[in-house]
């Protein structure tokens, strides 16, 4: 306790700089919907998002310490607090209401409005921010010694070397351009082939490669570890059971029943694709559920004491000090703006919600809201079983549903409004830590920072709606262009639970094959989405982590160069990420428009020109990084 006592921020509680400015809102604001529509973009083909926290810092650093020549690191840190709220939000929506969309497609409802989409985002993010704001002395303050909040204080770390921020910053903006020209060469003019792909037609497996800059940089990002399980989770998928299911197959068919058509015909018309499509993604949709379980599982010793933790905190843990840094939001606001929201959702008629899921919402909301808040604090937010959490809400909510008599398709959608509110509480409350601790550190007004995190959320909670419809007009969800598989795994345990028509013996040899590689203590919920994804997506994620690998296992080089150049290839690839994300969004609605700037009837590359863009996104790549000068 003593420990926190003294600790000093590197503003002092006394002194009074620009914070809350109309240059960091408006900043805010704009990196908001940039990156929540660039990770919307994002999840909805790789099935996971990156945190936006650091490059929305040295964005804000770059623009505010070497354009406008200010020198206040509160102003550049207000910036990533709303910046990175867009991100969160949007991870927590596409995680499961593009499952509404699925539904429409299949006739079952209608598609869901714009004002539906937009109400369930905000009331899901402004309850994620409100339910963290009560835990915030007892996580932030008086546990700041034993909660480390891995991005919280890495992004904190950023903003103090504000001296490089010019520098960071063109990295992010140069990877952001760079994946701006790849993406249009290979979706916009369509000249280069967007899959490089080797079948074995006498063998019916298949490898190949998507020559995308945003799945490269997510590879570099996780790193070669987690890359690899899910490289290795797609041989497995179509150099192992593929084939096996054609070659057992082959005069048969199982699910689901084409007219007259069996497993070897259905191979014939679509190749591998088309039997990963009908029947490999249902042995990965298997595997991820139980992986996100059993990650639940193994975390709820940690989740009980976080909570019975949390909850001690906030009994004993008021904080009456009068500074600056120690002023919350007014709790008469909170618990206000608590029960608006749950009003909100279980009265308007847009939310398709009723009073029985309003009350799971605050059951659920408040304990995964506790959860996440603490555990981000232990273990960072990229290993948080946000997606448990979420299949744990709509397997309750769904069965409660199913019990109260609603069956049909009210009640399914009734179960993912549900769990897309509690998906996006979970991320919410997660972000909303980090930021804090950041904040914490270097001594910003928490109460001007939940502000911020609340018009971070209405921004990207305006936007998201767009984002979502956008995509789905112009491609359609479930395709090889946005497969959602999130959404799709959220999708299929609601009717499976409702009594739909689910090949349960392929969902099985999923669940089982998860539980034997938790056996074997080889994590998995990497190797199901490898599973679960098309192997060309996987390989291309896969050639990032080498490429990371590679660098990192120099032996001439000292650990401090390593560690900048690491953190320069990093700053690339989110810019990488965004670039494309945003240039997905683009060329969505030039498709929606009718604009079409194919030109590769006339000019075509082929594989050999697929294979040099490869090449030379590697190299601006290590360009950025490896081969960066040092300013020093």
């Amino acid at each position: 306790m003593n420990e926190t006592k003294e600790f000093k921020p590197y503003i002092p509680a006394e002194k009074i700089t620009p914070e809350f400015t109309v240059t960091s809102i408006i900043m805010g604001v704009i990196l908001a919907i940039v990156f929540g529509a660039a990770n919307a973009y994002l999840g909805l083909r790789v099935g996971m998002t990156v945190s936006a926290s650091i490059p929305a810092a040295v964005i804000s650093m770059g623009v505010i310490r070497v354009i406008m020549k200010k020198n206040s690191i509160l102003e550049s840190n207000m910036v990533q607090t709303i910046g990175s709220a867009g991100e969160s939000l949007a991870a927590g929506a596409i995680f499961t209401m593009p499952a509404l969309f699925l539904w429409a497609e299949e006739g079952l409802c209608d598609m869901p409005s714009l004002v539906e989409i937009t109400l369930i985002a905000l009331c899901g993010g402004v309850l994620g921010v409100l339910f963290m704001i009560p835990l915030r002395n007892a996580l932030i303050v008086k546990e700041h010694a034993t909660l480390l909040y891995p991005e919280g204080t890495a992004c904190a770390d950023v903003l103090l070397a504000g001296e490089e921020g010019g520098s960071n910053a063109s990295t992010v903006f140069c990877g952001m351009g760079f994946a701006a020209i790849f993406k249009f060469i290979v979706d916009g003019i369509k000249v280069i082939p967007a899959d490089i792909a080797a079948e074995f037609k006498s063998f019916k497996g298949e490898l190949g490669l998507e020559v995308y800059p945003a799945l490269l940089g997510v590879g570099y990002i996780v790193g070669p570890k987690i890359s690899s399980y899910m490289f290795v989770g797609s041989l497995v998928g179509w150099m192992a059971l593929i084939p096996l299911i054609c070659l057992f197959g082959a005069d048969i068919w199982m699910y689901p029943a084409e007219a007259g058509m069996t497993i070897g015909q259905l191979y014939e018309s679509g190749g591998a694709s088309q039997i990963w499509s009908l029947y490999l993604r249902y042995i990965g949709a298997g595997a991820i559920a139980t992986g996100g379980i059993i990650s639940l599982i193994k975390s709820l010793p940690l989740i009980i004491t976080t909570f019975r933790d949390a909850i001690k905190g906030m009994k004993g843990g008021k904080n009456t000090s009068s500074a600056r840094t120690a002023q919350d939001l007014p709790m008469s606001m909170v618990l206000g703006g608590i029960a608006a929201m749950i009003i909100i959702i279980w009265l308007v008629p847009a939310i398709p919600v009723n009073l029985l899921g309003a009350l799971l919402i605050v059951v659920f909301g408040f304990f995964f809201a506790t959860v996440s808040s603490r555990m981000v604090g232990l273990i960072g937010s990229s290993n948080n079983p946000v997606s448990g959490m979420a299949i744990a809400t709509l397997l309750a909510a769904t069965i409660t549903i199913k019990l109260s008599g609603d069956s049909g398709i009210t009640g399914m959608i009734g179960a993912i409004a549900i769990g897309s509110v509690i998906c996006i509480v979970a991320a919410m409350a997660g972000d909303t830590s980090q930021d804090l601790k950041t904040g914490f550190l270097l001594g910003a007004t928490p109460k001007k920072q939940q502000i911020g995190e609340l018009l971070g959320v209405v921004a990207s909670g305006l936007a998201i709606g767009g984002v979502l419809y956008l995509l789905n007009e112009a491609w359609g969800y479930g395709g090889a262009e946005v497969p959602a598989p999130q959404a799709t795994l959220m999708k299929m345990i609601v009717e499976g639970i409702m009594g739909g028509d689910l090949p349960w013996n392929l969902v099985f040899i999923g669940v089982f094959l998860a539980l034997g590689l938790e056996i074997l203590q080889v994590p998995v919920m990497p190797f199901a989405i490898g599973l679960y994804l098309p192997i060309h997506l996987n390989a291309s994620i896969m050639v990032g982590g080498v490429v990371r690998m590679l660098m990192d296992a120099r032996k001439k080089v000292d650990d401090k160069t390593k560690e900048r150049q690491s953190t320069d290839g990093t700053l690339y690839c989110a810019g990488m990420i965004a670039g494309e994300g945003l240039v997905g969004i683009l060329l969505a609605l030039l498709a929606v428009g009718g604009i079409n700037m194919d030109l590769s009837g006339s000019l075509n590359l082929g594989n050999i020109g697929g294979l040099v863009l490869m090449i030379v996104m590697i190299l601006c790549l290590l360009k950025f990084s490896m081969w960066k000068k040092s300013k020093n």
